[in-house]
């Protein structure tokens, strides 16, 4: 006999879906949760009408019945983090997740996300319990549209950020071939995850495999739940679930604008930066990892600008806007908008950061899963393979 309950949600897992951020403020306090779950239920109602479904476990359900009011704040396909945050993934609690972006307050004194691509702000009108989720139905009492961008999808149980490499020109699927999906780390994929699609496909002509692209929360969480097989991610922060294999170490270094004055030196020390202005590549690690460095030496950072783009970064340092610290170093020298870049290895010792190969504990890879790792393992160390 099958398993019903599994066949359903492996079933529900191929329909793509808004994701949400569903907040509450009020007498019980401010929460908020990410939901997939939430559907228009009629606009020809006095006021329109939507229905969100909420687990009874979550944080999220009690304060909603006890606020009796919650927005549904629709996220940018750039909103990612928010996401995930809302989701727990990051570890961050109650208050603490609203940090992750900016908001304001709605006319039902409900939190609405500042720049979700449309927030509907609602007063409860209606609770059923349904197994153990809890279907809310809310007035919708006001409206925040952007005025444009992309929503963020969830679908086969991944963002809309995984695509699929199809088999070699001229070859067909093997019906014994199972897709292999590999989770990688935005921040290095473009570097290092095409030569390694090339060489696996080389290896299996008629293999198709699925890639997952998130910043190290995401890529640790795909493996976790299994959505992905293999990880390529830093060796830091693991959940336990997970065992890492380290595959290359990565040393900081200073980038500079070509015609930053200190870009002619061939070491930088960190004291000699510390109260300029730092540009930060704004991914879980990243961030942590550059306020260690700092914070070894007793200060803090002057930080100026975040962002979540690699890319961004080399442009904004590019054009003189200030310097960053970065392990990945690509190829070339030049940013996406042709600027010069220089990077100089920062003085003393700074412990490293290593690329890793990561697995669930104890789970067992399919043949072309090990052989994929078999391939990581030669690349990174410089060997043929």
């Amino acid at each position: 006999m099958t398993d019903l309950r599994q066949d359903f949600l492996d079933g529900m897992s191929f329909v793509a879906a808004t994701v949400n951020v569903v907040a509450t403020d009020g007498p019980a306090g401010r929460v908020g949760t990410t939901v997939s779950a939430m559907s228009s239920v009629s606009a020809d109602t006095k006021k329109p009408t939507l229905l969100i479904c909420v687990n009874d476990n979550s944080a999220g359900a009690a304060h909603i019945i006890e606020n009796g009011v919650f927005t549904v704040n629709i996220l940018r396909d750039d909103q990612s983090f928010v996401s995930d945050t809302f989701a727990g993934r990051y570890g961050d609690k109650g208050e603490a997740k609203f940090a992750c972006a900016k908001w304001d307050k709605g006319s039902t004194g409900a939190p609405v996300l500042r720049g979700a691509l449309a927030s509907f702000d609602c007063r409860l009108i209606r609770d059923q319990l349904v197994g153990q989720h809890h279907v809310f139905f809310g007035e919708v009492q006001q409206v925040h549209l952007a005025d444009k961008g992309k929503a963020l999808i969830y679908a086969n149980r991944a963002y809309s950020a995984a695509f699929r490499l199809p088999p070699a020109r001229g070859q067909q699927v093997s019906d014994g071939y199972l897709p292999l999906s590999i989770a990688c780390l935005s921040s290095f994929a473009p570097f290092h995850l095409p030569r390694l699609l090339m060489k696996i496909r080389d290896r299996h002509p008629r293999l198709e495999v699925d890639v997952l692209e998130g910043d190290q929360a995401q890529v640790a969480y795909m493996v976790e739940t299994g959505e992905a097989m293999i990880g390529l991610m830093y060796d830091r922060d693991l959940p336990d679930a997970l065992e890492g294999e380290a595959l290359r170490e990565q040393s900081p270094y200073a980038l500079f604008a070509a015609e930053d004055p200190r870009a002619g030196s061939d070491t930088v020390s960190l004291h000699d930066l510390v109260d300029d202005p730092l540009v930060l590549l704004d991914q879980p690690i990243s961030r942590e990892y550059v306020n260690g460095l700092f914070a070894a030496i007793g200060r803090d950072p002057n930080i100026a600008m975040k962002t979540a783009s690699f890319e961004l970064v080399r442009s904004l340092v590019g054009n003189g806007l200030g310097y960053s610290l970065l392990v990945t170093k690509p190829a070339g020298n030049i940013s996406y908008d042709g600027k010069r870049l220089e990077i100089r290895p920062l003085k003393g010792r700074h412990d490293p950061v290593a690329l890793a190969l990561v697995r669930r504990q104890n789970g067992k890879l399919s043949e072309k899963a090990e052989d994929f790792s078999d391939i990581c393992r030669a690349y990174f160390t410089g060997q043929q393979c």
